[in-house]
């Protein structure tokens, strides 16, 4: 699906290129609800931002003018949560990448709040946003000399055991530190001794954590992130994060944005029998409609085994100052940590 372009007239005067998205991404590259709240929506009302390409440096601007639907990804959005009805008013959808992880004892999360603090926080946001809009991801799962496959276990347990009637997925990634040689880097500076996952690890920790979600009644639907590995038969898919059956579940009403997705809806219609046909791929979106996907949106800018649908990503690089340990987004904490700083000043 091709980015369009439009003109558009920047608050100094100039007159620039701009992207125009109908679905923004907001951000795989840095934490916009946690650390940029107030930025985003004060140039939401300006109508664009500028963005910076994190592979070649190059600047350009993106326009709000489009926008239907917006992606949140962050560790701690409690600073989103007074904005929201500024969404609503500008009948903008959308759900969030909610980041839930328990890494408190290690360490490996500096800059997060405690984990009491994001609990409530995500069960705020589904009081504001509703189930299904607040997706919980313990991303990634970090194998060390003192975090097993029990001890990760352990931890998802604590935390989907608040979480029970919050949300309706967990999504999980096994950490690829040989991928990322700073991040490797960064954990050893730290004194933290990771190991690589093995297939036969990742096997018995499916395995483990569907017996889990059944055992403790939680009933998610589970998926990986951008994982090779097919675990179908422990019920665990493939996911796609910015999801055109989610957006299309949330904003079916939105006719611009199932047009720009190729979604046509439906009304289900009983037969004379009382019983309705569903057509075979549908997305249900409620007892009476259902939708068909007459296009596929994948993007195709993404990694081979994401399963994203094209969206405008607006993040930049080494700008989050959580301190993640093994953030593969930042050249380092310390820098993250002074660029934040310096947008801050500005």
């Amino acid at each position: 699906m091709k980015q369009t372009k439009i003109r558009i007239v920047k608050d100094d005067g100039e007159e620039v290129e701009a992207f125009a998205p109908v679905i923004l991404s907001a951000s795989r590259a840095t934490d916009i609800p946690a650390f940029y709240a107030e930025w985003f929506f004060e140039r939401l009302e300006s109508g664009y931002c500028r963005w910076r390409n994190p592979f070649n440096g190059v600047d350009s601007y993106v326009a709000f003018r489009d926008v239907r639907f917006i992606v949140f990804w962050s560790k701690n959005p409690s600073p989103l949560i007074p904005y929201l009805d500024r969404l609503k008013e500008k009948e903008i959808g959308c759900y969030i990448q909610y980041t839930l992880n328990d890494y408190e004892d290690e360490g490996l999360e500096p800059g997060v709040s405690s984990l009491r603090e994001r609990i409530r926080t995500f069960k705020d946001l589904v009081e504001n946003l509703g189930v299904g809009r607040v997706v919980w991801r313990f991303d990634p799962l970090l194998l060390t000399d003192k975090i097993g496959i029990t001890e990760l276990l352990a931890k998802i347990e604590r935390i989907g055991d608040q979480l029970k009637g919050y949300t309706e997925k967990l999504v999980f990634s096994f950490a690829d530190i040989s991928v990322y040689r700073k991040v490797g880097n960064n954990l050893r500076n730290h004194g933290v001794n990771y190991r690589e996952w093995t297939k036969t690890d990742m096997i018995e920790f499916a395995e483990r954590l569907s017996k889990l979600n059944v055992g403790k009644g939680w009933n998610l639907k589970l998926a990986t992130c951008g994982e090779r590995i097919d675990l179908e038969q422990f019920g665990i898919t493939h996911n796609r994060c910015i999801d055109d059956e989610l957006i299309t579940r949330i904003g079916w009403q939105d006719e611009k944005l199932m047009n720009h997705l190729g979604m046509k809806v439906n009304t289900l219609i009983p037969s004379l029998f009382g019983d309705t046909e569903i057509p075979d791929r549908a997305i249900m979106i409620d007892d009476s409609h259902y939708a068909m996907r007459s296009r596929s949106n994948k993007d195709s800018g993404q990694r081979k085994f994401c399963g994203c649908i094209n969206a405008k990503d607006i993040g930049q690089y080494n700008t989050c100052p959580h301190g993640c340990l093994y953030c593969y987004a930042n050249t380092s904490p310390e820098s993250a940590l002074a660029n934040y700083r310096t947008c801050n000043s500005l």
